[in-house]
């Protein structure tokens, strides 16, 4: 399992990990958890990708990150009692995770102190995401975000160069975006024209990465 948490771990403390989880499996489309679920337990990603999506007050999705192999979701909620989920995390394919309860991932904390500076880790991973998505938001034109959007799925889904796929949907790019499909489809339709990538039906393929990196700083 080739994942930040076993990095930060030892040889001994790895192999209580491998000894106490459970691998699941999931179907395209099927949710793992949802936002108010009670939070008993964390995932890593082995194989597949999940979105973490949320639904805002007035009724629209909003998709705040896809993971994909070695990322890791649900233990921020575990740190907290009586915690619900804050998202509701679905397969966008085939997904394996390896799980981990909530008793276990506390009594692994209490024997491995390793798992708390992961920890830390996360958090502050977590705080700089959330500071990067604000100034985003209020100073990054549309474009360049659903460009940007665009290069970091093709490094998850790839290794972001020419003639990577990314199998994801115009819907999902708006959302990631924070805007609508058809504004999304304009800003992809001109980089089409540009030659820096190719739309086609559920998916979108990489044909000038340096190019599209340009053109979304």
């Amino acid at each position: 399992m080739d994942v930040p948490l076993l990095a930060a771990l030892d040889e001994a403390a790895r192999t209580r990990l491998r000894d106490i989880g459970a691998r699941r499996h999931f179907r395209r489309g099927e949710v793992i958890f949802h936002a108010g679920d009670a939070a008993n337990s964390m995932h890593l990603v082995l194989s597949g990708h999940v979105s973490v999506q949320i639904t805002t007050r007035s009724g629209d999705l909003a998709i705040l990150t896809v993971l994909g192999p070695g990322g890791s979701f649900g233990e921020i909620a575990l740190l907290r009692e009586e915690a619900q989920r804050s998202a509701t995390v679905s397969a966008l394919d085939l997904v394996e995770t390896f799980v981990l309860s909530k008793a276990d991932f506390r009594r692994l904390r209490a024997t491995t102190p390793a798992m708390d500076r992961y920890l830390v880790d996360q958090l502050a991973r977590y705080v700089r995401r959330q500071d990067a998505r604000l100034v985003e938001a209020l100073y990054v034109a549309v474009d360049k975000r659903v460009l940007r959007r665009v290069l970091a799925m093709a490094r998850l889904y790839g290794d972001g160069g020419a003639g990577t796929v990314v199998p994801l949907t115009q819907d999902v790019f708006a959302s990631m975006a924070g805007t609508t499909r058809p504004t999304a489809n304009q800003v992809l339709r001109a980089a089409e024209r540009e030659g820096l990538l190719t739309v086609s039906r559920g998916r979108i393929r990489i044909e000038d990465p340096a190019g599209l990196a340009r053109r979304a700083r």
